[in-house]
Order: C-alpha cells, then sequence, then structure tokens
C-alpha cells in the first residue's frame, strides 16, 4: 500500500476494484464501513455483488477482465472534465502527452458496450473520484489475477496520478496483499526480480554488494517466476523443487498437468506445518513451525514490520523456518553464519537494504504498533505514507494501456465464465482452516454460485450436484443459485481438494509478472443425475450425450 490501513476511517471516497475485502481482508473492511458510515462515498468495481456492494453508493458490475476499459475510460472522463492536476503532472511525471493521446479513444459509449456498466455510472465515479482530495483506490487479486494484470495496475496508477492523489494522506494506490506476510516475504527478496528490499537483481553493482556481503558468487540476472518454474517442472527443465509453505497441487492452475510434471521431478523437498497434496509427491519433508511456535518479524500490507513472539514451543520435530533454512545452506556446502537469533538475521535484513535500515527488534520491541518503511536511520519514525516529496524514483512515469480481452472466452463448447476466489471462513488451499470445526460448521463443502437463469436452463436446483469442466480437468460441486454472479458466469472458491478447482483454470500468466489468470477460464456445467453416483446426465444417457455442447444445458 502507498498509504495506511488507519487512514480509511477518515476517507471522504473509496474506489474499490477486483477486491472482495469483506471476505478477503475483513480488517480492512471493518474499517472501510467505518468510513462508510461516517459519510464517505464509496463505489465498486468487481463482476460479483460482493458483500460491499450492499454498503456502496455505485456497483460497478463490470464484465470479466475488461478493467483497463473501465478504467481508461474513467480516465478519458476527467480528461474531457478538464479534472487532471496539471500541477502534478508537471512537477511529478512524464509520459502525459502520450497517455493523453491514447486515452482519447476510450469514449463512454463503446466502455458501456465492453464493459456493460452503464456509461452515466462510469462517467460519475471519474467525476467523484477527481474531484474528493481525500480519495483512495484499494485493490487486489481480481486486478492482478488475469494474463493482463500489470495492465490494470498501471491503468490504476495513470488515473492515480493524473488527478494528483499520489503523495498525500488520504490517497494513493492500495494493493491489499493476498496473504499472510506476503509483504515481508517480498520485502526480503522472495522474488525473482529483486535482492533484499527492492534492488534491482538486474544490476550489476547491487549484486556485487551482495556478493560481497554474502561472500559467494552470485547468478547474473533476474530469475524465473513462480509461472516460469511450474511450466519448467511440467515440461521436464526443472528437475528439483523445494517448496516452502504452498500446496502447489491445490494453489497453481491447471493442476492435473502440473501433477504429472511433480511425479517426475527427481527431487523435492516439501516444507510446511501440515502434510498436504504437494507433501504426497515429497521425497524428502521439513517439519516448520507456525507462527506462535517462533520469533521474528511480520509485514503487513501497510508495510508495517511488527514483532512476533514465540508462546509455545513447536511439536515434535518441527523447527522455525529460518534455522531448517540455514542448516540446508551448510550442508549444500554454503558457509551460512550461525546466527543466534531471528533478530542477528533481521539485522543482516537492515544493513543492506536502505530502506529497513533504522528497522531492529530491539527498536521494534519498544514499539507495539511497529514502524513503517521506508525506515532509513534509527531515528526516522516510519512512514505513513510514500511519495510525499514526489515519486520516489524521480517521476513517475505514465503507462500506456490498451485493451487485450481474456485468453479464454466462453464459447459454444465451454458456455460459462468461471472465476475463482475466497470465502470468509477459509484461508487459501484450505490445509489450515478445514481442520477446524467452527470454520467447516459454516462452509464445509464446494459449491458453484450459478445465476438463476442459468440454472433453469440447466435444469439444476439448489443443492444439485453438477461436474464442472474445462479444457483441463473436471471437478464436482454443489449448485447455488446466487443472484451474485451475473448470467452466464459461475463462481466457486478454491479451498476444496475434492474440488480442486485449478485443475480447471489455465496457465497463461501475465507477461511481466507471470500471475496466472485465475479469474477469467471458460467452463461447462454437466449436471449429475440423482442416485447416479458422480456420472454426469450426459454420460449416462447415450440419447444426451450430444446434448452437452452448444446450448449450454448438459
Amino acid at each position: 500500500m502507498s498509504n495506511s490501513i488507519p487512514e480509511i476511517r477518515d476517507l471522504d471516497f473509496m474506489f474499490i476494484i477486483g477486491s472482495n475485502t469483506t471476505e478477503a481482508h475483513p480488517i480492512i473492511a471493518m474499517e472501510m464501513k467505518v468510513a462508510r458510515q461516517r459519510g464517505a462515498r464509496m463505489v465498486v468495481a468487481d463482476p460479483r455483488k460482493i458483500w460491499l456492494t450492499e454498503y456502496c453508493d455505485m456497483h460497478l458490475q463490470l464484465k470479466p477482465g475488461t478493467d483497463v476499459w473501465l478504467v481508461n475510460a474513467m480516465a478519458q472522463v476527467i480528461v474531457d472534465k478538464g479534472l487532471v492536476d496539471k500541477d502534478f503532472i508537471a512537477k511529478h511525471t512524464e509520459g502525459w502527452p502520450e497517455l493523453k493521446a491514447n486515452l482519447a479513444k476510450f469514449k463512454l459509449a463503446e466502455a458501456e458496450r465492453v464493459t456493460g456498466v452503464p456509461a452515466a455510472l462510469i462517467k460519475a465515479a471519474a467525476i467523484e473520484y477527481a474531484t474528493t482530495r481525500k480519495a483512495a483506490i484499494y485493490y487486489t487479486l481480481g486486478i492482478t489475477e488475469h494474463a493482463h494484470g500489470t495492465d490494470n495496475i498501471f491503468s490504476l496508477a495513470n488515473l492515480v496520478m493524473m488527478t494528483g492523489h499520489l503523495g498525500v494522506p488520504f490517497g494513493g494506490l492500495n494493493s491489499l496483499r493476498g496473504q499472510n506476510n506476503v509483504q515481508g516475504a517480498t520485502d526480503a527478496g522472495a522474488t525473482p526480480l529483486y535482492y533484499t528490499g527492492f534492488q534491482p537483481a538486474g544490476d550489476p553493482a547491487i549484486r556485487a554488494k551482495f556478493e560481497a556481503a554474502w561472500q559467494t558468487e552470485l547468478t547474473a540476472g533476474v530469475g524465473k517466476n513462480l509461472n516460469e518454474i511450474m511450466k519448467g517442472v511440467e515440461d521436464g527443465s526443472v528437475k528439483a523443487l523445494y517448496v516452502m509453505g504452498e500446496d502447489i497441487l491445490i494453489s497453481e492452475p491447471n493442476t492435473n498437468h502440473l501433477e504429472h510434471g511433480v511425479k517426475k521431478l527427481e527431487f523435492l523437498i516439501h516444507q510446511d506445518i501440515f502434510m498436504n497434496e504437494t507433501t504426497k509427491y515429497a521425497h524428502v519433508v521439513f517439519p516448520g513451525a507456525n507462527f506462535a511456535e517462533k520469533d521474528g518479524v511480520f509485514t503487513n500490507t501497510d508495510r508495517r514490520v511488527q514483532r512476533v513472539r514465540k508462546a509455545v514451543n513447536p511439536p515434535g520435530n518441527a523447527r522455525p523456518d529460518w534455522e531448517i533454512l540455514c542448516d540446508f545452506a551448510r550442508a549444500a556446502g554454503y558457509a551460512m553464519p550461525h546466527y543466534s537469533d531471528p533478530g542477528e538475521v533481521y539485522a543482516e535484513i537492515a544493513s543492506l537494504a536502505p530502506r529497513y535500515a533504522g528497522i531492529s527488534h530491539e527498536r521494534l520491541d519498544a514499539t507495539p504498533m511497529g514502524i513503517q518503511w521506508p525506515c532509513p536511520s534509527p531515528d526516522h519514525p516510519g512512514t505513513v505514507y510514500m511519495h510525499k516529496d514526489g515519486p520516489v524514483k524521480g517521476k513517475g512515469t505514465f503507462i500506456i494501456t490498451n485493451f487485450r480481452p481474456p485468453v479464454e472466452l466462453p464459447d459454444e463448447e465451454y458456455p460459462y465464465n468461471l472465476a475463482t476466489g475466497r470465502v470468509l471462513y477459509h484461508y487459501n488451499a484450505g490445509t489450515q482452516t478445514r481442520r477446524d470445526s467452527g470454520t467447516m460448521a459454516k462452509v464445509g463443502e464446494c459449491q458453484i454460485e450459478v445465476h438463476a437463469e442459468d440454472a433453469a436452463r440447466l435444469g439444476v436446483k439448489d443443492g444439485d450436484k453438477v461436474k464442472v469442466v474445462s479444457r483441463r480437468g473436471g471437478v464436482y460441486a454443489k449448485v447455488w443459485i446466487s443472484g451474485r454472479v451475473q448470467k452466464g458466469n459461475v463462481w466457486m472458491p478454491l479451498h476444496f481438494t475434492e474440488a480442486a478447482i485449478n485443475k480447471l483454470t489455465i496457465d497463461v500468466g501475465d507477461p511481466l509478472a507471470g500471475t496466472a489468470e485465475y479469474k477469467v477460464c471458460a467452463v461447462n456445467l454437466l449436471p449429475v443425475k440423482p442416485g447416479n453416483g458422480d456420472t454426469p446426465e450426459h454420460e449416462s444417457d447415450p440419447a444426451l450425450v450430444s446434448l452437452h455442447k452448444g446450448n449450454g444445458q448438459h
């Protein structure tokens, strides 16, 4: 996040796009509700009628994958109405004339046709955002999990800069990170593009600095992103894999294909707190300690570094991850230093990354609410909002974006669009939350949300079982006739091993980030006849075999 969570309740305008905040980030959603109750305006852009649409002033219910058209059309309205921040653009940006020329083609009438959002709503949302000073944008995986996810983010960044909502309190472009401490993992260097502290891996001077500190030769250039690694597993070019804290056979797309590759790996290490689907294929399993069983720090979505303290001992042979990694490195032949505790590890991070130079375990122990980076020195208070004196890199670059449709759209054979996501009561692959009777009592099985008209065409009702099939695989789920999805669209949660929806999803990634397109995937629904086990109706009756194609009925 460029800004901070505590600012949310004092906003006057919130634009929430691609974020089912109440279910994926409920604490942040509570802050949004506080802001709404004190009079802040709220606009939600989402293909589904998520819970936040019950609180918002405008719901821009766009067609899946049309975010670039929506945001660029809003930007063009702002240009047409003369609402751009000319001073900010002149002082702090570059590339404005080129962007302005490109936006001219994003007309409201065509935006309505492409996105399905009424032109009047697009116009009203754009004007309110541009004319409200305490206005912020929030997004998450509904923006990033597309084959054009970076274009979505660039379009939003253009919108923020052209209106001068960057580098000010109660504003900014705010990414709500998808998992606990994912911000901290990226900060520490768990990314193919950067060393610790977002220092470019492709910069020879940066590489030389880390080679000197770590006393070893490092590979030149950037590494492979997750999508590229998984493709390497599938085609055999990746021979060994060290998986830590992730169940790739649930969370990665096109898992049927990936599973074939995982079976052929010469060596697979899996380090986690529970056994899961990936563990089944591991040659070695390292039992890790969970958050309550180790010391360290977490960094949350608004860059706030906070201490985590051990409450109980880990069970059996489980150990903190950092200890396992250090011992593994030594066994592999690297002279890893013998750190006395996690505080010493963090001190090394701070010594190599300027934006964390002022943060230490000792200082965090005396700062219960944590410290937000950048924090370049021990006497620096931390940074509540970024870019106060202009973009950190000097000038913010406007990046031209043009609409690219999703890779796989519904057709005659697969007439529905599937999007995936989370429910409030479960977390990611469900490895942890499905072990709890309370969460399972709330949501104990996988359901597929289906529009009433689609359900009528299919001849199914609430609770009926269907087989959901794509070009890559099939899973079973119970029908939930829902007013939340648009006609022709279905939605499923990702938490259930027995209905592993990533057997269906397409493993095409964004060309820059590599993030897979989890939000748009063409599927068909095949009703399962009661008393017929798991055999779809068309498979048990030869007269129906030819009917499941072409009409969306079977």
